[in-house]
Parts: structure tokens; sequence; C-alpha cells
């Protein structure tokens, strides 16, 4: 053996050094991971045609390996690291010879080319890559995060540390309405950095802060790292259960584990939002502690500019802006809870399952797989399973039965019994509009109440109405005459509650964007519908949104056009929701006509609006670079994503994932794998960028990762956390090259990279907390399940 090394170790310690070496020449990132994987095969196929590569491999005819067999080992799990012991037999990389393995690698790329790229599952997904860039470029270019900087300045300026605070809390802000990096670190750098300065702040303080607080974007959603993860290890997750549950003796997941085995990028979102803000949180702790032992590196600013709107006392600060909202929320919540609020379908089937659906498990499956299961689940619900099955009958199939006419009747009583008093939709509607009336009479506490009191009390009666007079049977349009009158005096409060809150700068800087947010992320946490349709929402906002800024800095009076488009999709969403908009059927009501002429008349209204927006922004030359930035981007993580399957199925060819993820499989402690896997992450990041580790490493050691009983979703999150260091990590840390860029003369790299360590340490130690707590990743997906 050459050096000693088995020949698969050689094989896989040259295509990584070619790989560095290929992203070392400084070629485009996404040519080099291509080219890399042909010289490496190239040199591998040369070497393994001159025989000295040499792979030891377990000799499957031996004796012992039978042995093996016969005591029940699966095959999969027999390795040269579980059982050294086992007699070898020398053998080349490429048995069939090079060209053979070529051969398969054309037909393996072209195959992993339609199902990764062209058309396969994930595509619809990775549409939402190119939706999310295109939201983030159109509002990093309507210069939101300079109205942001600003206001922000003068809200924490006062507080020690108040400038590099307000960093984060933009930063935070920027990375739920951009995901975009690089944008945020240029655009902070080139507008905050010197102000920073001005007012003596440490230069590493003010870098390292501006640096991190640009790589939220990685971690709070909509961020593209989720999304490029999430079509990639929904399959890995599927894969690597199927795995487990085929070395437990079972036939499939589903059998093993009683569910099936799925993680959707939509539950990623629910799990990622906690340890983003909370990293956002660890951040500004940490500049606020820095403030407060090194004042002079870090003083306060007082702002001499006026911030628009009255003065609002502690007090009143304190009770309208968080005990009176935080209460409406904690209300309607329990209510929630107790089923006073929830949905009140009562939409019968008109069909049974009579089968074995009850039983959360199945229990005609071998022994090995039934004592396998009994570890997994417990003895107990093995035994509550068995139990169903026997009043059951045994059977171990569903059947279908279609339910008498009194069956029906009994059941859609049964429902109109159960349905709680206030239907979803009202509740969460009029909420949000009370929500709205509460802050505003905190923003002007000495101007006349009366406005909003009478839209609170058509909230208070749009409940009671709707306990008195709105039940299941209630048709749509019965629903919307009743709450015609307390929708018009809810909407009276709001429109005065609206002229109110234009008059506070902060309110008037954060609300668009925050709209936009609400509704991309509400939508896709809530389970309403999946990320890449929720994209395509934020993209049309955000043009729509950018149309409206520059439209008002012309002082231009068409700029309501866009205002009427946005209203005009909330009552097209409305109508949606509230009526049964199929016209196809056999009887549609006249209601459901008119309500469908509205929402059509409503839908053109609203594409009007995004035209005509499309249309400002292109006169502006402001399209076109959006469009090409997109372009630019979306094409580069694609290029990525092919080169990365190339270099893969050189690995596959020669067996070196099959290698490294038998040795991970060595290892008696999954907790012990997945540190060592992290801490291997955490290295490459120093010298890869985090979509050569997603498309590369990842895949290799996912089946392992993935084939255990850690939580999914928390392993993701925490790769997602480690990538985000990838950003931060000198010398290759791409934030670092954004900022270097942007940063004036007085600012050497030095300051750079002493900044970014601390922010580095924080990110360590936020992954250790995550580590420790993991609930911190779980509760919201648990709470709002998909």
């Amino acid at each position: 053996m050459l050096f000693g090394l088995d020949g698969v170790e050689i094989g896989l310690i040259i295509v990584f050094l070619t790989l560095f070496a290929g992203i070392m020449t400084g070629f485009p990132v996404a040519f080099a991971i291509g080219g890399a994987g042909v010289i490496s095969f190239a040199i591998i196929a040369a070497l393994d045609g001159a025989g000295l590569l040499i792979h030891q491999a377990i000799d499957v005819g031996s004796a012992e390996y039978s042995a093996l067999l016969a005591e029940g080992v699966a095959r999969d799990a027999i390795s040269t690291f579980t059982f050294p012991e086992l007699p070898r037999i020398e053998e080349p990389l490429f048995p069939g010879g090079w060209e053979q393995a070529l051969e398969r690698n054309i037909s393996f790329i072209v195959n992993r080319m339609n199902e990764r790229v062209i058309a396969g599952q994930s595509i619809e997904t990775l549409l939402a890559v190119l939706m999310f860039v295109m939201m983030g470029i159109t509002l990093e270019r309507s210069r939101i995060a300079e109205d942001l900087l600003t206001t922000m300045a003068k809200v924490f300026g006062p507080l020690p540390g108040g400038l590099a605070v307000s960093i984060v809390i933009v930063g935070a802000f920027l990375a739920a309405s951009t995901g975009i990096v690089g944008a945020t670190v240029v655009t902070m750098g080139l507008l905050a950095l010197p102000t920073m300065l001005r007012n003596n702040y440490s230069p590493e303080l003010a870098t390292g802060v501006i640096a991190a607080s640009g790589t939220l974007g990685q971690i709070i959603p909509p961020s593209i790292v989720i999304v490029l993860l999430g079509t990639l290890v929904g399959d890995l997750y599927a894969t690597g259960q199927e795995t487990r549950a085929q070395l437990a003796g079972c036939t499939d997941a589903l059998t093993y584990l009683g569910e099936p085995a799925v993680l959707s990028v939509g539950t990623l979102f629910q799990a990622a939002l906690l340890p983003g803000l909370f990293l956002a949180f660890l951040y500004a702790g940490y500049a606020f502690c820095f403030a407060l032992f090194r004042p002079n590196s870090a003083p306060p600013v007082i702002s001499t500019d006026a911030s628009g709107g009255e003065y609002v006392t502690p007090n009143e600060a304190l009770t309208w802006y968080l005990l009176a909202p935080v209460g409406l929320i904690v209300a309607v919540v329990i209510g929630f809870s107790t089923g006073i609020i929830g949905s009140q379908s009562i939409t019968v089937s008109d069909y049974a399952d009579t089968g074995g659906s009850s039983a959360a498990l199945r229990t005609n499956v071998s022994p090995q797989c039934q004592e396998a299961m009994i570890e997994l689940h417990g003895q107990a619900a093995w035994d509550r399973a068995v139990e169903t099955r026997a009043a059951e009958g045994g059977s171990a199939t569903n059947e279908v039965v279609e339910l008498t006419e009194e069956e029906r009747a009994a059941a859609l009583e049964a429902a109109r019994t159960n349905a709680p008093p206030i239907g979803t939709g009202i509740a969460v509607m009029f909420t949000i509009l009370a929500l709205t009336l509460i802050v505003a009479r905190g923003v002007a506490p000495s101007a006349s109440p009366v406005p909003l009191i009478v839209g609170a009390g058509g909230v208070v009666l749009a409940f009671l109405l709707d306990i008195l007079f709105v039940f299941p049977g209630t048709g749509p349009a019965a629903t919307f005459l009743i709450m015609t009158i307390p929708m018009a005096l809810t909407l009276f409060g709001t429109t005065y509650a609206m002229k109110r809150l234009s008059q506070n700068e902060l309110l008037r800087v954060v609300f668009p964007p925050l709209v936009l947010i609400v509704a991309v992320l509400g939508s896709i946490l809530g389970g309403i519908t999946n990320p890449t349709p929720a994209a395509a929402l934020g993209a049309a906002g955000a043009i729509m949104l950018a149309a409206y800024r520059k439209l008002k800095e012309e002082g231009n009076p068409l700029a309501k056009i866009v205002i009427w488009a946005s209203f005009a999709i909330v009552i097209m969403i409305l109508f949606g929701v509230n009526f049964d908009l199929r016209i196809t059927r056999e009887n549609v009501p006249t209601a459901d006509w008119v309500a469908y002429i509205i929402a059509q008349i409503a839908y053109h209204f609203a594409f009007f609006g995004l035209l005509y927006s499309c249309w400002v922004l292109f006169r502006m030359t402001i399209l076109g670079p959006v469009v090409r930035e997109t372009a630019k981007v979306t094409s580069m993580v694609f290029t990525i994503l092919i080169g990365s399957q190339l270099l893969n199925l050189v690995l596959i060819s020669f067996g070196g994932e099959h290698y490294i993820q038998q040795f991970l499989r060595s290892f008696e402690n999954e907790l012990a794998v997945f540190l060592l896997v992290m801490l291997i992450l955490f290295i490459l990041g120093f010298v890869l960028d985090f979509l050569e580790i997603i498309y590369i490493v990842v895949p290799i050691v996912g089946p392992v990762i993935y084939g255990g009983t850690l939580d999914p979703k928390w392993v993701t999150i925490m790769i997602a956390v480690n990538l985000q260091t990838s950003f931060l990590t000198p010398p290759f840390g791409f934030a670092l090259f954004y900022l270097r860029g942007v940063a004036p003369k007085e600012v050497t790299t030095g300051h750079i990279y002493r900044g970014v360590l601390p922010f580095v340490g924080i990110q360590v130690l936020g992954l250790g907390l995550l580590w420790l707590f993991p609930g911190i990743v779980t509760i919201v997906p648990d709470l709002i399940p998909n």
C-alpha cells in the first residue's frame, strides 16, 4: 500500500487536496468544484491503473463473515472498523477498471441532474431561493437599511453601546426581510461604520458587530441556507431512517418509527426562528456589556434630530407597547388552547376507516423488528398497539366503508356540538386590528381616544356577534352581513389609528417591511403554505414596496395605485378564505358567484399594481440591476449544486463516501459522531464557503447523522448555526471580505479579525447552549405542527 495507507484513504486525500487547490487558485468556486472532481478522478484513475492504490476489503467469502451473518448481524453493519479481525482481500479501487467507473459516473450525473436540478421533487422548493434572493436585493436597493439604521440609532443611541445594539437589531430585521449577507454587511459597513468611528467607538467592536449582525440572515427565516439545507436533508433523513429500520430488521421506516420520516423546509423555518433571535440577543448583550466595562470605547450618542411624535412617559410606553399587546395575545392563545377559538368547519366525510388505523404501531412484524420497536417505543406502547389490533379483530389493513345517512347526521351533529364558539378567521383578523388600535393609543396618549374606543367597541361587538349568531352551519354571505357593522366600526378606528402611527418615525419606517415579513413568515410558520408561494408573495411585495417608496420620494400621486393594489390583495385573500370560489360545481350559490367576481376584480387590479410597480422600478433603472444580480446569485447556487454532484459521484465511484460513513457508524455513541461532524464543519468553515459545505460535506455525513435517534430539526439547525461561522472565521470569511472592501483606510484587517473573534466565540457559546437546551429549537415546531 502506498505510504501505508488504504487506497480509499489516499483517494480521499487526493480529492480534498484537489478541491482546496482549485478554490485557492481564485477561479470561480462554482466551476472549481466541478473541475476538482474531473482532475481528482483522472489522478486516482492513473494511480489505480498503475497498481499503486490498493484497497483492503473484507473477504465476504470467509467463514468468519458467514458466521456473523448467521448470528443476525446486518450486512451494512459489517465493516473494517467494527470488525477489524475479519479476513481481508486486496483489490483495486476500480475493480471493473476506470473506464467502467467513468461510464457509470456519466450516467449517474445525468440522473442526478434530472432528480435534483431539473425535474426532481426538490426543484419546486429550490425555486424559493430565486424569489427570496430577489426579495432581498429589491429591499436592499429600496434603501430600507439606511432608514432603519438612522431611526434605530436615534432610539438606542443614548444607551451605553447603543449604536452597536442598534446594528444588531437592524441586522436581525434585515435578516428577516432580505436574508442577503453580502448586501447587509456592505450596506451597514457604508452607513454605520463611519458614524461609529466618528463617535469614538472601538474599531474592533464596530467591525465585529457589523460583520456578525450581517450573518444573521443565514439562520433567521427566510434563510437561503435553510432552504438549501432543507431540500437536501429531507432526502437524507428519509434515506437514513430507512437504513436504520432495515438494520433493526424492519421492512421500512414507517413501520419502525410509527410515523413518516419527513422533514420539510417549513418545519426548519419554525425551528430556526428562536435560535436566530437568541443569537441576536447574545450579540446585543455582548455589545451592551462591552460598553459597561469599556464606556470610552462605546459611548452613548444623543441625536439632535427630532424623532417625530409626542413625548411618551415610561409608564405609558410600558402599558401600551408591552402590557396591553401581550395581554391581548395571551388571551387569544388561551382561547385557542381551551377550545373557545378554533375552526368552525363541520365537514364530515361520507366514508369511515374501520381498519387498523387507530393503532399507532404495526404489530405484524418479524421478531427482530418487534424487539427493536419495543426498545424504541417502550413496552407499554407496544402492548397498547397489540390490544388495539386484537380489538379490531387482528386486521392490519385499513377497511373503508361508506357511512349511512343516520351515521352521517350523527357525525354532523357531533361536529356542530364540539365546534368552538369563535371562528379562527374572525379571531385572528380582529386581534390584528385590535393590536393596531392599542399601539396607536401609545403613540399619542394625549390625543382624543374616542375614535380608538369606537374601533375597540367594534372588536368586542364582533366577538359577541360571532358567539351569538355565527354558527358552524352559517353561510359565508350571512357571516359577512353579520360582521358588517362591527367591521365598519373597527375600520373607522383603525383608519384613525393608522394616521396616528404615521406620525411616529420609528413605526413609519418599520411598519411597511414588517407587514411583508409577517405575511411571508406567517404563511410559512403557520403552515398555511410552503416556502415557494410565500417567497413569490415576498418578491412581489418587495417590488411594490420599493416602487411605493420611490414614488413617494418623487411626490407622485400615483403612489396610491400601489396602496390600492395592496388592499386588493387583502380583499382577494379574505374572499378566498370565506367563500367557496369553485365555480365548476353543479350548484353555485349567488353569494359565491358575487364573491368570485369581486375576487377576480381584486386579482386583476393587484396584478396591474404589480406590473405598474415593475414599470416604476424599470423606469428608475432599479429593476434591471435587481434582475441581473438575482440571476447571478441563483446561477452561482445552481452551478455549485451541479459541480458538487460531480465531485460526490467521484467519491462514490471509488468507495470514498461509503468508507467515511462506515467510519462514522463505528462509533457507539451517536452524539460523539455528531460532535465530530460539527468539529469538522467548524474547521472547514475557515477555508470553505457554506455552499461548498452544504453540497459536498453534508451529503457524505448526512446518512449517518440523520440515521439515528437525534431530532432531525435540531441536527439541521445546529449545522446551520455552525455554517454561519464560515462567514466570520478568518482568513476566508466572506463577511470579512465584504467589510474590508467598504471600510475606511484607518480600519485595518487586523481590526476586523480581532473584532470578529469574540463573535465567533459567541457562535460557539450559542451552539453549546443549543446542545444543552435543544428545546430552544424544537419548541416552536411542537407548538405549530405542520
